[in-house]
């Protein structure tokens, strides 16, 4: 089953377009994770990335089954060396077995030699028999398509390989996107040039549900281009950040999805696996338990914005 066959299943098994963002930040996580990992480790990327686990695995279970992925932030992991790259890899291995599809957050963009590496090490699929290999196997990965198809091609052959997906930057959430994703070429804005390419991309990739795996990044704070987008690339699921912490609402990632109620994946990070801060009724304790709830609201949130507009 192809990637967007998988994540279209799991939206329909559990009512749920929630993508769980695990941006584990040394600074807010809770205070009971970062005591235990430095009682038998100075205070360092060790015992960092052991807290970052310790937490990752406690939202996993908390939200494992109203969100249809997972999404880790590669850069929190990658900043504390090998041993954050370790977590990151149990991080992945425990969501698969609690049944998460795993969005690795990487944002990697090159050509040639460099992008087919990248795509062996994030998706799989690329290495012969003869060759030394790893792969995290995440079931997508999310990249920079600035440098045009040749950065892109290693990334859909992965796909086709390894049965994988791409999430292509179109349009993002934040502030400063337009200064360049707005810019006008031939009366058409960047990021609509680049919704042509992204659609052109997955013709290939469509699977059995109508979608493709070759996805499109389109931020919940921009609901008018997303509506265009919707347009330019019927077929692409769109995962869809900005929601909660960044100001988006249910009413503004509605332009995301098709009229069947598909095509797109709603991402929260620091509104769900923090939630603990924001809400009085949960202590650093109970970082999990407010983790669910938020998770819950907002799942329910997006599911009655959809079903009444």
């Amino acid at each position: 089953m192809n990637f967007a066959d998988r994540l279209v299943t799991a939206v329909k098994t559990k009512k749920s377009h929630v993508v769980v963002g695990l941006d584990p930040r040394w600074s807010a996580l809770p205070p009971q994770l970062k005591s235990f990992a430095t009682i038998h480790n100075e205070l360092g990327p060790q015992a960092a990335a052991l807290a970052c686990y310790q937490f990752g695995r406690a939202i996993i279970d908390a939200v494992h089954d109203i969100a249809v992925a997972i999404k880790p932030q590669l850069a929190f992991y990658e900043q504390y060396g090998p041993w954050g790259m370790h977590a990151l890899v149990q991080t992945v291995e425990y969501a698969r077995q609690q049944g998460l599809l795993v969005i690795a957050d990487a944002k990697r963009g090159d050509i040639g030699s460099t992008a087919t590496a990248y795509a062996q090490a994030y998706l799989g699929g690329l290495a012969t028999a003869e060759d030394p290999n790893w792969s995290l196997k995440a079931d997508a990965v999310t990249v920079n398509a600035y440098l045009g198809s040749d950065g892109i091609q290693p990334f859909l052959q992965a796909g086709t390989a390894a049965g994988g997906g791409i999430f292509a930057l179109v349009k993002t959430s934040n502030p400063s996107s337009g200064e360049l994703q707005d810019q006008l070429i031939d009366g058409e804005p960047v990021y609509a040039k680049l919704a042509h390419m992204v659609n052109a991309w997955g013709k290939d990739m469509v699977g059995s549900q109508g979608y493709s795996s070759v996805g499109a990044v389109v931020g919940a704070t921009y609901p008018e281009e997303a509506a265009k987008l919707r347009k330019l690339m019927p077929q692409a699921i769109f995962l869809v950040p900005g929601y909660g912490a960044q100001g988006g609402s249910a009413q503004d990632v509605l332009p995301a999805f098709n009229p069947d109620g598909l095509g797109a994946v709603v991402n929260s990070s620091r509104g769900v696996i923090f939630a603990y801060q924001k809400d009085s009724r949960y202590g650093a304790e109970q970082f999990a338990d407010a983790a669910r709830a938020a998770a819950i609201r907002m799942r329910d949130d997006i599911n009655h914005a959809l079903a009444t507009r």
